[in-house]
C-alpha cells in the first residue's frame, strides 16, 4: 500500500501537466457588445444602375448639306438657342434675299397702287360734285367711278402681294435655318460627328445614323436602376435614397426616388424587375459626375430608432447566434426572433439583451457551440 502510494503521488503530477500542456487552446474570436441603434428596411438594384441625364438631345441637321462651320468642340459648355453647326447655305441665303426683295417690291407697288387709288377717289368725288350742276357727262362720271374702283381693288391686290411676299420670305428664312443647328438647351457637348467640308445627311426613317451633335444637360443627374419585383412592391415617390458610384467608393449621395416604371421587365425570366429613378439631391458639385457611370442605389423603405441589433454576417441561418459566455469562456448556440433587417443590421425582439456579446466572424475555424474561445 505504501510502495502503491508513492508511486500514485509520482504519477499524479505528470498526468496532470500533461494534461494541462496538451488541452485545446481557446480560439482567439472577434466578438461584438449588443447595443440598441436604428436598423433600417432598405430595398436595393438587383443589377448595377447608371447615371442619365435628365434631358439629352442626339442632334442632326434636318436637311442633308456639306457642313461649311464647326463652331463648337467635345467638352464645350454652351447656352440655349447657340448656334453649334451650319451647312453650306450659299443658295438658300440667296434664295432668301430673293425673297427678301420682292417684299420690298410689293411694299413699293402697294405704296404706288393706294397713291393711285386715293387720287382716283378724290376725281370720283369731284366729278359728282360736277355733275350736280350738269358740268360733267354721266358718262364721264362712270369712267372716273370706274377707275376709283378699279384703283381701289389693286390697292387690296397689293396688300395681298405683300402677304404672300411675307410667307415666302419666311419660308426661305425657315429652310435656311434648318441649315443651321441650334442648342435646345443649355449643357455640354459630349461628342461632335462630322468635320467641316464632309458631307452630313439625316437619319432615314429606321436606319441610325451617329448624330452630328450629342448634348447633355448636366445639371439634372439621376440613376436609373433595376430592383427585384417584389421588393418594387413596397416603393413610393418620395422615400429616401443613397447612391453609390463605382468611381467614387466610400462615397455616398444622397438622393430621392422619384419614378418609379410602370410596369415589369421580363429582360430575364428568373428575375424580374422594375426600373427605377433615383435623382440627386441635389447634383454634387465638388466632383465631375459623367453620365454613363455605373451606380447602386439603397431606397429606404421604412426607419427604426432605438432598436437592439446584431450585425446581419453574425447570424445563422437566420435565426441564430453565438453568444458568448464570459464564465465558461465558452460560445453557446441562442436561438433568437428578429424584426427589421437589411445587410448591415439586424433588429432582435427577443433572445438577448443589451450587454450580451457574440461572435461576429463566423467563419473562424473551429468557433461552434461549445467552442473555448478568447475573445478580441
Amino acid at each position: 500500500m505504501k510502495r502503491a502510494l508513492i508511486l500514485l503521488a509520482l504519477v499524479l503530477p505528470g498526468a496532470a501537466a500533461l494534461w494541462y500542456f496538451s488541452r485545446p487552446q481557446p480560439i482567439p474570436v472577434t466578438v461584438a457588445t449588443i447595443s440598441a441603434g436604428p436598423v433600417e428596411q432598405l430595398a436595393a438594384n438587383s443589377r448595377a444602375g447608371s447615371i442619365r441625364a435628365c434631358r439629352r438631345s442626339r442632334l442632326a441637321v434636318p436637311v442633308g448639306g456639306r457642313v461649311d462651320q464647326l463652331l463648337v468642340s467635345e467638352g464645350d459648355q454652351v447656352k440655349a438657342g447657340e448656334l453649334l453647326l451650319t451647312l453650306h447655305d450659299d443658295e438658300q441665303t440667296a434664295l432668301l434675299m430673293a425673297a427678301e426683295a420682292d417684299l420690298k417690291a410689293a411694299r413699293l407697288d402697294k405704296e404706288r397702287s393706294c397713291e393711285l387709288a386715293s387720287f382716283s377717289q378724290r376725281e370720283w368725288r369731284r366729278s359728282l360734285t360736277l355733275a350736280e350742276r350738269e358740268l360733267v357727262s354721266s358718262e364721264q362720271l362712270d369712267r372716273l367711278k370706274t377707275e376709283a374702283t378699279t384703283a381701289l381693288t389693286t390697292c387690296r391686290v397689293a396688300e395681298v402681294a405683300i402677304e404672300q411676299a411675307q410667307a415666302q420670305q419666311a419660308l426661305q428664312s425657315a429652310r435656311l435655318e434648318k441649315m443651321h443647328l441650334r442648342a435646345p438647351f443649355g449643357g455640354i457637348v459630349a461628342e461632335i460627328n462630322g468635320e467641316p467640308g464632309e458631307y452630313s445627311t439625316p437619319s432615314p426613317p429606321g436606319v441610325a445614323t451617329p448624330p452630328a451633335v450629342d448634348l447633355i444637360d448636366d445639371s439634372c443627374l439621376y440613376v436609373r436602376a433595376p430592383i427585384d419585383e417584389v421588393e418594387a412592391a413596397r416603393l413610393a415617390p418620395g422615400l429616401n435614397a443613397r447612391i453609390i458610384l463605382d468611381a467614387f467608393r466610400g462615397q455616398v449621395f444622397p438622393g430621392t426616388l422619384k419614378r418609379i416604371e410602370p410596369f415589369v421587365s421580363e429582360l430575364e425570366k428568373q428575375a424580374r424587375t422594375v426600373d427605377v429613378d433615383i435623382y440627386f439631391t441635389p447634383v454634387p458639385d465638388q466632383i465631375r459626375l459623367l453620365v454613363g457611370y455605373s451606380a447602386d442605389v439603397e431606397v429606404v423603405v421604412e426607419q427604426h430608432e432605438n432598436q437592439l441589433r446584431v450585425p446581419t454576417e453574425a447570424l445563422l441561418e437566420g435565426r441564430y447566434v453565438l453568444r458568448y459566455n464570459p464564465e465558461s469562456s465558452t460560445l453557446e448556440k441562442v436561438a433568437v426572433q428578429t424584426g427589421a433587417a437589411n445587410w448591415t443590421w439586424t433588429a432582435i425582439t427577443d433572445g438577448l439583451t443589451a450587454g450580451d456579446r457574440i461572435l461576429t466572424r463566423l467563419d473562424t475555424e473551429g468557433a461552434v457551440d461549445g467552442a473555448r474561445v478568447e475573445p478580441q
